[in-house]
């Protein structure tokens, strides 16, 4: 006879506990433990062999042919799985409300479907009349795919059994059930076993599976951090809902890199890609105006040019305000202190604001003296030279270190009409750069200071 457990979860990161605390200890959010029952060997769980024994072999006798793709015909979709969809690979997809994520899939679907793989949506927050006029607002012509408006879970498994697709779409894992499991739909339990469950069902059979994840208010995907580790790929759909381009970002990913980044924009007919991103994002760039600063990132093996902004300005505070958007609060406090250090400027009497323009995040140390730049350039208001391109890392001795792949962002900024490319001294060595820009080399910020901005 089953037996029934009462236990508390916190809903926020899955820590249990037997009786009900104000405080998680797990994660210290408050009022997140909610009362779970459990049913104990009320079902017994299957291994990824699906209940088969195997025996364990050697290592070298494992075939190491490489994992066949499936082309979804969205290159930025590919670029970002690591060149197309892995049979039997379970990727989550996270994102805010409203912000594109099963418009994605739903074209993703429609994609593989007029390919001739057998695709299945299953939709437990929409039903199947909901999905059709939603993809003839899209313009999308209606492939031979399989859709279901379901959210329990063994009747899931079974028309999965009757398909037998090629690649399945759950839309989204927290209104999923497991019918053995007394807690809500979304609770740590349920989206545990589900996502579980459902691995199973993909690496048994060999279904390329998505599913959609929500986010919490701080942006991270809602449930146990136990389902990003359950999963082989975890991909971000970020971007302002005001704003029409979207950011695919993979934060993990067993089958790619995970710095890669697909660039869309959302318009009437759906999402479309953007085949040359640096474009798009110095498309509104001001000339002539301080404070502004082009920059040479790399995204993955892509490099993106886009616009550093920033903002000077007396303070009213005790305090000066430091706000970074789009890049490292912390690293704008380091370079700012290199500033007031090593080049005399008095910047503790004045707020500061760096913004990256278009929404991108710049995690890497090569946008450091694109960020010194603009921060003095708003401060001494000299406009900067509209045709450079600043690319660097920055020292606390105010010196400016080598990056890496600079061949590839100088013929970014090449490719989009730049004159110069300011970098730093040391990628000079043996750089094979176009014949009709000029690149030059600094050591220091003073020197990289009087090259860019104009007297």
């Amino acid at each position: 006879m089953s037996k029934y457990k009462t236990k508390y979860a916190c809903q926020e990161c899955g820590y249990e506990s037997p009786k009900w605390m104000g405080k998680c200890p797990g994660c210290g959010s408050w009022n997140t433990l909610v009362e779970e029952v459990t049913v104990k060997n009320a079902h017994r769980h299957e291994g990824l062999s699906g209940g088969q024994r195997q025996s364990a072999i050697p290592l070298t006798q494992v075939a190491s042919e490489e994992e066949p793709r499936m082309d979804t015909t969205i290159g930025e979709l590919n670029r970002v799985l690591g060149g197309g969809l892995v049979p039997g690979s379970l990727i989550l997809v996270g994102g805010d409300p409203g912000i594109g994520k099963s418009t994605l899939l739903l074209q993703t679907s429609f994609a593989l479907a007029h390919q001739g793989a057998k695709v299945l949506y299953v939709s437990g927050e929409e039903s199947a009349k909901q999905i059709k006029i939603r993809a003839d607002r899209l313009h999308l012509q209606t492939p031979p795919m399989f859709v279901l408006a379901e959210n329990d879970l063994d009747l899931i498994e079974q028309h999965i059994n009757q398909v037998d697709p090629d690649v399945l779409i759950i839309d989204s894992i927290q209104t999923v059930f497991h019918p053995t499991i007394q807690s809500a739909a979304g609770s740590v339990a349920q989206v545990r076993e589900a996502t579980a469950q459902l691995m199973r069902i993909a690496k048994g059979k060999g279904i390329g599976t998505f599913i959609v994840g929500h986010v919490t208010k701080e942006g991270s995907i809602a449930g146990p951090r136990m389902l990003e580790h359950m999963v082989d790929a975890v991909l971000y759909f970020e971007g302002e809902r005001h704003n029409t381009f979207r950011i695919l970002r993979a934060v993990k990913n067993r089958f790619g890199s995970t710095n890669e980044i697909g660039i869309f924009e959302m318009k009437d007919r759906g999402l479309e890609e953007v085949a040359n991103p640096s474009e798009i994002f110095l498309a509104e760039r001001p000339f002539g105006v301080a404070g502004s600063t082009v920059v040479a990132s790399m995204e993955g093996t892509r490099p993106v040019l886009v616009e550093l902004q920033a903002l000077v300005a007396p303070t009213s505070f005790v305090t000066p305000r430091r706000t970074a958007t789009g890049v490292d609060h912390q690293r704008v406090a380091m370079i700012m202190a290199v500033l007031e250090k090593r080049m005399g400027m008095m910047l503790q009497n004045q707020d500061a604001y760096v913004n990256v323009a278009g929404g991108v995040r710049l995690d890497e140390p090569a946008v450091d003296l694109a960020i010194a730049v603009s921060i003095a350039s708003s401060f001494r208001d000299h406009a900067t030279n509209p045709h450079d391109v600043v690319i660097g890392e920055i020292g606390l001795t105010g010196e400016v270190r080598g990056v890496s792949r600079i061949e590839q962002r100088v013929r970014e900024a090449h490719k989009l009409g730049f004159k110069r490319v300011i970098i730093p001294e040391k990628n000079i060595r043996g750089l094979d750069a176009p014949a009709d820009i000029q690149v030059i080399g600094v050591s220091n910020i003073a020197d990289a200071l009087n090259e860019v901005i104009r007297r």
